[in-house]
């Protein structure tokens, strides 16, 4: 009898935990959004940056104020993201001539999904969200490597 039950629940966990998730067309869907994020400002493109956000993305970070030293949440708006991937790095100087862009999965619902980029001089937490059948960047939280450089 304990055995019948065993198989019942591992069938029901199986079945559950596959029909959670992403497909593998949103795993390319959201790595696509990441590097569309990324790589706009490698090679200044504000409409490559647009298709990756969410217009009302927020990205954040930590900062410190050089006259009182205290710390303090910088944010930045969707707009102000497209403006910046339009610009940033005009003058080529601003990654080396190959940069990192090592995604990572950390965890993808159907509807959304958490990623962990490590480029050159940072780290960014996105987060996505699926919406319409697209997927969108909705949050970014970020640091320097060198949280010391958050000035």
């Amino acid at each position: 009898m304990f055995m019948k039950y065993s198989l019942v629940f591992i069938f029901l966990l199986m079945v559950g935990t596959t029909c959670i998730g992403q497909t593998k067309q949103d795993s390319l869907a959201i790595k696509q959004a990441v590097l569309d994020y990324i790589e706009s400002q490698h090679t200044p493109n504000a409409a490559q940056m647009e298709r990756a956000l969410h217009p009302r993305l927020v990205k954040r970070t930590f900062w410190k104020d050089k006259e009182t030293n205290k710390d303090y949440v910088r944010e930045t708006s969707a707009e102000s993201m497209i403006l910046l991937a339009e610009s940033y790095n005009k003058k080529k100087d601003k990654f080396p001539a190959v940069p990192k862009k090592e995604v990572k999965f950390l965890d993808v619902s159907d509807r959304t999904a958490s990623i962990k980029l490590f480029a050159d001089e940072w780290i960014d937490y996105l987060h996505l969200v699926k919406l319409n059948g697209t997927w969108k960047i909705i949050n970014v939280l970020w640091q320097y490597y060198d949280s010391s450089r958050h000035k």
